[in-house]
């Protein structure tokens, strides 16, 4: 690899952008390609855009060329506002599939190292905490705590972000006047409310699964449904 390539790997590591090594397995000769930028042009790009969404890297084959493809994705997160019970059974199920979890909670009583013992807790308000965080779009977020103080901020802050899931806890008829309150925001489409698929989970622990099930759904197959 050339000095330049691994320079412009590493600067695109810092800014967490999405990028694809692209190697010529006879020749050698090797391209580093954006494939999320909208401006960039390739006649690989859909097979790139597949490779990034499932996170795999691989030896694309034609008749004349075999290139292999490897992804650098950033790492996935989940941030979560709500240390609640909910939250205690999703916080190890998200870190089993492989995600960065960030907790938010301003209630210290509640967002601290003795119910969450092995994830990063901020006790800031969650608009102040989500621009620290700065959600991409290997981000999910979730809104736990019930409370419009405590929820509207970090919706308001993650739907101008690239964030690839946003959901809110809450029935159809609080989420209703969810969106009522957030009528002034665009794109109040991309939340998912009621949160979660609907396997008709009925406690805590079920709650979390039917979350951390339509994250990957949303990871895997966004760009699909």
């Amino acid at each position: 690899m050339k000095r330049t390539t691994l320079d412009q790997l590493n600067i695109a590591k810092a800014a967490k952008e999405t990028t694809a090594l692209l190697t010529d397995l006879k020749s050698g000769e090797q391209e580093l390609v954006y494939p999320l930028r909208s401006s960039v042009e390739h006649p690989l790009l859909a097979d790139l855009k597949t490779a990034v969404r499932d996170d795999k890297s691989y030896v694309h084959t034609t008749e004349n060329r075999e290139t292999f493809i490897q992804i650098f994705n950033p790492p996935l997160r989940l941030i979560i506002v709500g240390a609640v019970h909910i939250s205690q059974f999703l916080v190890p199920m998200a870190q089993s599939a492989g995600y960065e979890v960030i907790l938010i909670d301003p209630r210290s009583a509640f967002g601290n190292k003795t119910r969450f013992p092995n994830c990063v807790i901020t006790n800031e308000w969650p608009d102040e905490a989500m621009a620290d965080l700065k959600p991409d779009h290997r981000t999910a977020v979730v809104l736990l705590t019930h409370d419009p103080k405590l929820d509207d901020p970090a919706l308001e802050a993650s739907l101008n972000s690239d964030a690839f899931y946003i959901g809110a806890l809450g029935s159809k008829r609080t989420h209703a006047k969810r969106l009522e309150r957030l009528r002034h925001i665009e794109n109040l489409d991309r939340i998912e409310g009621p949160i979660g698929l609907d396997i008709g989970a009925k406690n805590p622990a079920e709650i979390a699964v039917s979350i951390l099930a339509s994250i990957t759904k949303s990871l895997r197959h966004g760009d699909k449904t």
